[in-house]
């Protein structure tokens, strides 16, 4: 017996992650400053840690409903509401789950199969399309233009859009570009779906790290609530990828299938996560308003001097990245980004990781340091300079 012939063939035939090589080329590196990794490098605020140390103390060290803590739902839905005028029940629209990344796998679980499509814009999170492929579904990518800001037009769509659409997939603010939708442009791409039998997957897991304007969620159309699944958490607004806590919001009847796949797959979220979490909504906007303002700062820098160095770059105004084109120095992104990290020891991660219209890019994350910030843009300019 072959193993390999044991593994489905949808499984097999996924690449791994394209960013994955050039973090283990990293670690074999001293004084290499790292661009590539989207977390925040703030820590989790004392008053979120001590929340979750505490129910450890306590002794609440037991599993919760399946569906998270009813406190937790509860101050989910508040905040939901108060933010973004998002009304959802506490008791059977909302499920607590293991980060985000869960969430969009138990959604398209639920809803797609052989024979059906997701539509993914792209550049985009690289799970979109390995959760698709799981499923034994089709992506059908629309590919995101840089004149456009890497926004989604509704022209795009509706080009994309065909009878074995199930899934449509909403990435604003985006990982990796940083683009945003506002409202008028979200309200262009309720116009062309609002009346056609799919379901939006909205991921808004960067909802409260905007720049300039504020977050509009698509779920706040009433003429497409019902078919919106909403996906968010607190790994990048509250400093909290290792606690591993996000959740879903959408109509019960949605809810009710990915709960299913929940229960059998997971149980529940981690316990001393949901407890953190419930703090983090009580008493955590201060925290975030401190974070955003300084990513902010980091921002501006950043742009500003890939500007200066020559390199192309539109101002993006959400979530901690920015996507300059690097087709000027006549290398590809595989190749500038390798180049780079052997001769000035900094780590930026090429476009085409996420689709492969991102090639001729390159994502940088400014969650790092403003003085490393300083340093990776000084060594990254000497680069460019000796091509």
């Amino acid at each position: 017996m072959k193993l390999e012939d044991m593994i489905l063939e949808n499984v097999r035939n996924m690449p791994p992650s394209g960013i994955r090589k050039y973090f283990d080329m990293i670690h074999e590196m001293d004084d290499a400053i790292s661009l590539g990794i989207g977390e925040p490098d703030f820590v989790t605020p004392w008053n979120i840690v001590e929340s979750g140390i505490y129910s450890l103390e306590k002794g609440h060290t037991h599993y919760s409903a399946n569906s998270g803590f009813i406190e937790l739902r509860k101050e989910i839905c508040k905040s939901l509401s108060r933010k973004y005028g998002l009304k959802y029940d506490y008791n059977d629209e909302v499920i607590v789950t293991v980060g985000g990344s869960e969430g969009i796998d138990i959604a398209l679980r639920a809803l797609t199969g052989p024979g059906d499509e997701v539509i993914i814009p792209e550049p985009s999170f690289v799970a979109y399309k390995g959760c698709t492929a799981f499923t034994g579904a089709t992506s059908k990518v629309i590919n995101l233009r840089e004149e456009d800001e890497f926004k989604l037009t509704p022209k795009l769509l509706e080009e994309a859009l065909t009878p074995k659409t199930k899934v449509v997939i909403i990435p604003f603010p985006n990982n990796p570009t940083g683009a945003i939708m506002t409202r008028d442009e979200l309200q262009s791409i309720v116009n062309v779906l609002k009346d056609r039998d799919v379901i939006i997957l909205s991921d808004e897991i960067y909802s409260e790290l905007t720049y300039e304007k504020e977050h509009v969620s698509i779920a706040s159309f009433p003429e497409v609530r019902d078919k919106t699944i909403v996906i968010n958490g607190f790994s990048k607004a509250y400093a909290m990828t290792g606690w591993r806590l996000g959740y879903v919001c959408g109509d019960k009847i949605l809810i009710d299938a990915m709960k299913k796949i929940h229960q059998y797959a997971i149980m529940c979220a981690p316990t001393n996560a949901q407890y953190a979490a419930i703090e983090a909504l009580k008493n955590g906007d201060v925290s975030v308003n401190e974070m955003v303002s300084e990513y902010n700062r980091r921002r501006r820098v950043i742009v500003s001097s890939f500007r200066d160095m020559g390199l192309k770059c539109f101002e993006p105004l959400g979530a901690f990245y920015v996507f300059p084109s690097i087709k000027s120095t006549g290398l590809t992104s595989d190749e500038f980004c390798e180049k780079l990290l052997q001769k000035e020891k900094v780590l930026v991660i090429p476009g085409n990781a996420f689709g492969e219209c991102g090639e001729g890019f390159v994502r940088v994350c400014y969650s790092s340091s403003m003085d490393n910030i300083l340093e990776a843009m000084k060594r990254m300019e000497r680069f460019i300079k000796q091509l």
